[in-house]
């Protein structure tokens, strides 16, 4: 399944002139995960950095970083979230950053986006594979 890694709006991104990353991923889930985060990232931008059509430049980074870290899971079809993982990928900083991001956002989802934010809570019942 492929899914794009690309801001909010995709009209402005060529007027940011910033190119599309294309991300396959394995499984559904982990399609439902990024999409989750790509949210997610963009409720908390959109709310702290007053930006609209596109991401600020710090939150596309998380963004990149995040597709990064999940295309190169481990697991892969029996990924957990990333809160049951049995693994950090994260490095710590932006592992701070990703949960200053899911606490401002993740309350916040269950109001802008009811079925995403059922989704990854029952998402997060998924038994962690063994290391």
């Amino acid at each position: 399944m492929k899914t794009a890694a690309e801001p909010l709006a995709p009209d402005a991104l060529a007027s940011a002139g910033r190119e599309t990353k294309v991300v396959d991923f394995v499984s559904k889930p982990m399609a439902r995960e990024w999409k989750t985060m790509r949210t997610m990232i963009g409720i908390h931008c959109r709310d702290h950095h007053r930006s609209n059509a596109t991401p600020c430049a710090e939150c596309q980074g998380l963004l990149d970083y995040a597709a990064a870290r999940l295309e190169r899971c481990r697991f892969g079809a029996e990924k957990p979230t990333c809160a049951k993982c049995p693994v950090h990928c994260y490095q710590r900083a932006r592992r701070e950053q990703v949960k200053t991001v899911m606490r401002y956002a993740g309350p916040r989802m269950v109001w802008e986006h009811p079925v995403m934010s059922l989704r990854h809570w029952l998402d997060g019942f998924r038994k962690a594979p063994e290391v």
